[in-house]
């Protein structure tokens, strides 16, 4: 495998988990397969399932690699994974370096059995909690904080009476954000942190259970949505019944859902804790335009994560929407570029301009963020060469302006453009005729009452964070 470098410009992903339950004894390494298909939106650097047969002392088989769920998965391979439990994993690298020891789920062998761990989210204590495991002998295999999580589980499993006590004395140890699958021989367990920053639902079909990160990944296999794990809360998913382990739920002060799940993260046909994110996103656009109105010809969404919010200002504004860009569908979230020089390139391999649709017109360009600024101003390049007269740029996110904690890779103040410079200075950088970022009181109306987390925006996190970027830690 060669060496990729991820994406020069725009958000991390962060990672999607997907857990299948066959109770009648079927095999469910294909479900798994299309259910992390739809969730690879939120990682493609590396991807792995791991299956057992309930009905036998049957050690996991596990299959992982790098790259994208259909480079890493076959017929063949599907169909060599036996079995009636499962957990699959999509992951984008956030502590821990892009090599295939690092690939998720995380088995371990221990004398109780086996675990198959499989993670969403970032820990803020992991270093210490990795150097007291160290410190008592423990071995580690990988370089990601998801082992350290699943040390702990085993460990706590061993003086433990059920596996849900095991996970409970576990988080009662860790900080920081984390979805998690726990799949012992028998049973599927899903938990969430008290915050709820990183989401899981549960689904259903027929006989099978799902626990998956987003809801379109339950309706991809054909199942129905039953609802959210709830922040803090342990669901254990037996051979005969569903249990909510709400004795065990842990004490919060506050909900601090992720805001980059509606604005950029998640696929637009989830639904997360009651909210539609296509919704969401419309609601996003239609703030914009009443904060930023312009007089302009057409609105024209980045495709893809910029359209709902393009179709909102539109709808706010009164102003047409129209397609300018075509999207090259072959092409992955990364490239190989061994150059600086190249990376300029990729935009165009990805997007072209319909040049008929923007010549001599004046444009609204709606995006989800920006980042470093490059991709902004490709575009506003391409669209003035194709004959734009005005490109006004409208953000549907206010501007990052602190580093993330919890498993959003976004980058170090250093690379973050709105970090060093006003907002009218980036507009002159990307070469806009205007610009406008989401205010950050605006925010609220996407998700009405659900508390969420908007740090990356407002240096307001929700629990204490370490003082340097954990990311580094472990490389």
């Amino acid at each position: 495998m060669g060496t990729f470098e991820k994406q020069a410009t725009g958000m991390g992903e962060e990672c999607g988990v997907f857990g299948a339950y066959d109770r009648t004894g079927g095999d469910v390494a294909a479900s798994i397969y299309y259910g992390l298909f739809a969730l690879q939106h939120r990682g493609q650097e590396s991807c792995g399932i791991a299956i057992t047969d309930t009905s036998k002392e049957r050690k996991v088989q596990a299959i992982k690699g790098l790259g994208l769920v259909n480079d890493v998965f076959n017929e063949e391979t599907l169909e060599s994974l036996k079995g009636n439990l499962g957990v699959g994993h999509v992951r984008y690298s956030t502590a821990g370096a892009s090599n295939v020891q690092n690939a998720m789920p995380l088995v371990l062998n221990y004398v109780k059995g086996t675990l198959a761990i499989a993670h969403n989210g970032n820990l803020t204590n992991a270093v210490e909690l990795r150097r007291e495991l160290e410190y008592s002998g423990a071995i580690f295999q990988t370089t990601i904080d998801s082992e350290v999580i699943a040390y702990h589980i085993a460990r706590e499993r061993i003086k433990a009476d059920s596996v849900e006590t095991a996970i409970y004395n576990a988080m009662k140890k860790v900080k920081g954000a984390y979805a998690l699958v726990v799949n012992s021989p028998r049973k599927m367990t899903g938990v969430r942190d008290p915050y709820g920053l990183k989401p899981l639902c549960i689904g259903k079909r027929d006989d099978t259970y799902f626990l998956a990160s987003e809801s379109c990944a339950i309706s991809a296999v054909g199942g129905d949505f039953i609802r959210d794990v709830e922040p803090g809360e342990i669901v254990s998913i037996t051979k005969d019944s569903i249990i909510s382990n709400k004795d065990m739920a842990f004490s919060k002060d506050k909900e601090a859902r992720c805001i980059f799940e509606y604005i950029y993260f998640a696929r637009t046909d989830s639904h997360i804790d009651g909210v539609n994110v296509y919704g969401a996103r419309i609601t996003a656009g239609k703030a914009l335009a009443k904060s930023y109105p312009v007089e302009a010809d057409l609105v024209v969404g980045v495709p893809d994560s910029g359209l709902a919010a393009a179709k909102g200002y539109s709808e706010g504004s009164g102003i047409p929407m129209a397609l300018a860009f075509h999207k090259n569908s072959y092409v992955g979230r990364t490239f190989i570029k061994p150059k600086q020089s190249q990376r300029e390139s990729s935009v165009r391999i990805k997007l072209n301009v319909i040049e008929d649709v923007v010549k001599g017109k004046r444009i609204v360009l709606v995006d989800d963020s920006i980042v470093r600024g490059t991709t902004s101003a490709n575009l506003i390049k391409m669209l003035k060469k194709a004959g734009a007269t005005e490109v006004h740029m409208r953000i549907s996110s206010p501007p990052f302006l602190y580093p993330c904690y919890f498993g959003t890779d976004v980058p170090s103040n250093e690379q973050l453009i709105a970090h060093s410079n006003t907002p009218e200075e980036i507009r002159e950088k990307i070469g806009a005729d205007s610009l406008g970022y989401m205010e950050v009181d605006k925010l609220k109306e996407m998700v009405g009452d659900l508390g969420y987390c908007d740090a990356c925006f407002t240096g307001n996190y929700p629990m204490e964070v370490p003082g340097k970027d954990i990311s580094q830690a472990f490389e």
